[in-house]
């Protein structure tokens, strides 16, 4: 679990880091002759692919944190289950 998660961590932080970065400039240039074109900046591109990377990490970070989570939870159900 710590060799999979320890990794990912700093990954995430720098990830959320540089989302707030891109979140500050243009995703979206107007043409200045005719304003109903529109075309993607390079900002633009560079968050949709950070945004993507960084939801495929936090899922893997929850999907081994559940995991690990599971089994205590499956214990708790177990008690739980006394008590009906």
């Amino acid at each position: 679990k710590a060799a999979v998660v320890a990794p990912l961590l700093p990954q995430v932080v720098f990830m959320e880091e540089r989302l707030e970065a891109l979140r500050a400039v243009p995703h979206i240039r107007i043409h200045p002759k005719n304003p109903e074109r529109q075309e993607i900046t390079a900002a633009g591109k560079q968050y949709k692919e950070l945004t993507q990377s960084y939801n495929n990490t936090v899922k893997v970070l929850l999907m081994v944190l559940y995991r690990t989570e599971s089994n205590a939870a499956d214990e708790l159900l177990e008690k739980l289950k006394e008590f009906e």
